[in-house]
């Protein structure tokens, strides 16, 4: 619940009002940019003239997400982020609903109840299999790939082992050993 303080009676009545201070500034200035990219390309609030089908908007915005979510942060064409970029749509979709002037031409209906349908099996699944493997994540693999540097890294600067006796090193160079075969023998005693 919304505190009051009895000396602004304004309080009373504007916490009961749609809230702008539950809005990400930092968000909303990206979205705005993203929406002068397009007021650049279109003209500004093309949208609400002109209307829109809810297929392109949909398709947009996935393809951000989608981009996005395949390790791809950054739109190429606008370089924004790609989320950004969704959001955007969503907000013209979402305004031309609220202006009355979108075109739906989503498919027909699909019947009630198919999302809680999903989600029944998606618990049964959980049920089946309770012990989850770990996920293979851009982090896990970075994590891995990590730990393997590492220890390619100690392997490369260890120090060498110590060296054979200088006597035997000239025993072998005396009786007709090449240096390569010196070399082989350090190697292979890694």
């Amino acid at each position: 619940m919304y505190q009051t303080k009895d000396t602004n009676p304004k309080d009373a009545v504007g916490v009961a009002k749609a809230p702008m201070s539950t809005i990400s500034a930092p968000v909303m200035m990206e979205v705005g940019v993203a929406m002068l990219e397009g007021a650049r390309k279109y003209g500004r609030h093309n949208y609400r003239a002109a209307g829109v089908r809810s297929s392109v908007y949909y398709d947009a915005t996935m393809r951000h997400l989608m981009a996005w979510w395949e390790g791809e942060n950054i739109d190429p064409d606008s370089g924004l982020s790609h989320v950004t970029k969704a959001i955007a749509s969503l907000m013209v979709l979402r305004d031309s609903m609220i202006q009355a002037n979108w075109t739906d031409d989503r498919p027909p209906v699909t019947p009630p109840g198919w999302v809680k349908t999903l989600n029944t099996k998606v618990e049964e699944m959980i049920k089946r299999y309770p012990e989850s493997k770990p996920a293979v994540t851009a982090m896990s693999l970075a994590d891995a790939r990590r730990e393997e540097v590492a220890s390619i890294e100690k392997a490369i600067y260890q120090p060498p082992p110590p060296l054979k006796s200088l006597g035997e090193q000239l025993r072998r160079v005396y009786q007709g050993a090449a240096i390569a075969d010196l070399e082989r023998d350090w190697w292979e005693s890694k």
